[in-house]
């Protein structure tokens, strides 16, 4: 792993990371005052003075990834490039790494976790292993929690970023290691803030969906006429969509949970429409030789030929087509997450609505408008998906605002 530190012309260092980084490197930039991330150069940007300059070198340096014995004075304005490079046990260490990682890939396919889970497993995996790569063959119980604790107290994660990587690193101890670990008693925990939901009123969902277009207004007007979550409504193909029930099937949703939702009656026109369009794109693609989809589980090799079938597309397919590295299938994936974000950023800014509000508000709000029409607390828990009612009863708090004042 290096990293890369530049000077520009525009008095600014840029910094820019190898592959296999990890997240206390990225976190060693991040805490360095004044940073901005490019995204189309996929590089951080800091102020070329002395003092922003040697607060990211000891950012790194205290990382522990990075010889520090070596280190070197560095004079700001930054004239030349600097590169560190991260203490490596070249050999049989890093094959061994390599390895391990595969075999969690591996298993983790095997035992059908979804491909987010496997993602950020893997991540967690790949930083903890990183940061003990001296004492690989060594690792125990302590380690973890020193690694969950720092998580914590150093970097500030959240409960729920916290409970995962200790997911991560429990899966690798138990089915890589062979190791149960159960004393988990001596991690700081990351401290859990109650947050009330951001929720639309009705009237703004409106004038945010408004300005909205094409598939992003529809895709906003599922979100919000069914609760369902963002990764769900993409993931949504063309089978999923019962007309003659009324409902829409969301499958391996959080939990790797299946469940049926209501179809709004005013979008019924609206998605049939969308579908069409879809079919249209879909032959356009067969007759170009593309037209083939990623396959949900063990289907691929269950129905090989299902990949070009019309009711296995994605309801809301790419505008770009790809080809799958793994399979060198060539077809499209279904409207990518980050998009969509971006858009109903700009959308709820442009409806002039000072809320930090995101795809995830339009959730908020569906269950928080059932809950002020009169829905019991266990229909909007089924219909949201929860496994725990708790976690349905914080849309109460929403409505339990208090009188408006003495004037």
């Amino acid at each position: 792993m290096t990293v890369t530190i530049k000077p520009q012309q525009n008095s600014k260092i840029a910094v820019f990371l190898s592959k296999g980084f990890t997240e206390p490197v990225l976190n060693a930039v991040r805490n360095t005052p004044e940073r901005k991330w490019n995204s189309e150069q996929k590089t951080w940007f800091i102020p070329n003075t002395q003092k922003h300059l040697d607060l990211l070198l000891n950012n790194l340096y205290n990382t522990g990834l990075f010889n520090s014995e070596n280190k070197e004075e560095h004079k700001a304005p930054l004239q030349s490039k600097i590169e560190i490079n991260s203490q490596q046990n070249i050999n049989n260490t890093e094959t061994d790494f390599k390895k391990e990682i595969e075999q969690v890939k591996t298993i983790l396919i095997t035992k059908h976790y979804s491909p987010r889970t496997i993602e950020s497993y893997t991540k967690w995996i790949k930083s903890f292993l990183s940061i003990y790569e001296n004492q690989f063959e060594n690792l125990s119980q302590k380690h973890i929690n020193d690694y969950l604790s720092n998580l914590a107290v150093k970097y500030h994660v959240s409960p729920s970023t916290q409970n995962q990587a200790m997911s991560a690193l429990l899966f690798y101890f138990r089915y890589i290691k062979h190791e149960k670990l159960a004393n988990l008693s001596e991690v700081t925990h990351a401290k859990k803030k109650e947050r009330i939901p951001v929720v639309f009123s009705r009237d703004e969902v409106l004038k945010v969906i408004e300005k909205l277009d094409g598939s992003k207004k529809l895709i906003a007007k599922l979100l919000y006429g069914t609760g369902m979550r963002l990764n769900e409504a993409l993931s949504l193909r063309i089978l999923d969509i019962d007309f003659d029930r009324n409902e829409i099937i969301i499958r391996h949703g959080k939990g790797d949970k299946d469940r049926h939702v209501m179809l709004p009656q005013k979008l019924i026109t609206e998605i049939k429409n969308h579908i069409e369009a879809v079919r249209k794109l879909h032959q356009k693609d067969l007759h170009e030789g593309w037209g083939a989809v990623s396959m949900p589980g063990a289907l691929s090799s269950k129905y090989p030929a299902g990949c070009k079938d019309f009711k296995w597309q994605w309801l809301f397919p790419q505008k770009n087509r790809w080809k799958n590295q793994r399979t060198k299938e060539e077809g499209r994936w279904h409207l990518d997450e980050s998009l969509m974000q971006r858009a109903v950023k700009l959308a709820v800014a442009e409806a002039g609505i000072n809320k930090n509000a995101s795809c995830h508000t339009f959730r908020h709000s569906f269950a928080t408008h059932l809950l002020e029409s009169g829905y019991d607390i266990r229909t909007i828990q089924e219909l949201l998906g929860h496994s725990d009612v708790s976690t349905t009863m914080i849309y109460t708090h929403v409505l339990n605002r208090g009188a408006g004042g003495v004037i």
